[in-house]
């Protein structure tokens, strides 16, 4: 439930000046974000930080916690899982953060390529893979709808691997973004109709190397991110890095372990991408 009165319906912010789902105002969120899916992480990453200014849980699920890196003002932001989550978020920045937004999606992905257990996954672009609603209720089309990809900012993403590349493993390549951690990435089961057989091979021949459900929003909106008439110079650019947490074709998770020294291996090549790039 709200903490305080929103002023409109249109594009709530209360009186106060927050936003709805992330609860931030002016003045609390940097220019240049880590966003990233769950609390923990994000506190991980925080601890990098030289200091921290903020700290800010909403009711939505949002955590947001910004300080300074290398005297750079950085704002880590925990998202939760979806596109309608990262809708929510880059909306909401946007709302509350005067200038251009710089912002590197840090989450985890399922490999469907030659990217195993440890690996990082490099987005150069991301595309959309949908449930179409119509072929189960009534027959019509293919079960499943596939959109066109979105470029991710080039600059920031090969400032990124440069730094990552010497570290760990990389793969760069396109990325497919389901609406479902289930049936639109392929999972099967026995409790649901979701006549998914062959999609994993479907998204391979679109060319992906890897399955999330964030990236394709993110640099979506980037790219419309030019105002209402669609006139403006884009203000907000994007990038994602991917931790390979399933192995897809070997069918293996990975483990805490490797997990975190995934999260501290990428702490530094983060904070260090955003405060060396420009505003």
């Amino acid at each position: 439930m709200p903490e305080e009165q929103m002023v409109t319906a249109n594009r709530p912010i209360s009186h106060e000046g927050r936003t709805y789902h992330m609860g931030t105002k002016r003045g609390e969120l940097a220019n240049r974000i880590i966003t990233v899916g769950d609390h923990q992480r994000a506190r991980h990453l925080s601890a990098f930080l030289d200091e921290i200014s903020l700290e800010h849980a909403s009711p939505r699920g949002f955590l947001t916690i910004t300080g300074l890196y290398k005297s750079a003002p950085i704002s880590i932001v925990a998202i939760g899982m979806g596109l309608s989550m990262m809708d929510f978020f880059v909306r909401e920045a946007r709302m509350v953060v005067a200038g251009p937004l710089l912002i590197i999606r840090f989450g985890s992905c399922g490999s469907i390529c030659d990217a195993r257990i440890g690996d990082l996954i490099i987005a150069q672009e991301a595309f959309g893979i949908a449930r179409n609603y119509e072929f189960f209720e009534a027959g019509q089309g293919a079960p499943y709808r596939i959109s066109p990809p979105v470029k991710a900012d080039q600059k920031l993403t090969e400032q990124m691997a440069r730094r990552f590349k010497p570290l760990v493993r990389v793969v760069e390549g396109s990325v497919g973004n389901a609406d479902s951690f289930y049936s639109s990435q392929g999972r099967r089961g026995d409790d649901f109709y979701d006549a998914n057989d062959g999609l994993l091979e479907r998204v391979g021949a679109e060319g992906a190397v890897g399955l999330e459900m964030e990236s394709h929003m993110l640099f979506h909106l980037a790219k419309c991110s030019t105002g209402r008439d669609n006139r403006r110079p884009q203000s907000i650019r994007a990038a994602c890095v991917l931790m390979v947490y399933a192995d897809r074709q070997g069918d293996r998770f990975i483990d805490p372990q490797t997990s975190k020294h995934l999260v501290e291996l990428s702490a530094k090549v983060l904070l260090d991408t955003l405060a060396d790039s420009a505003i």
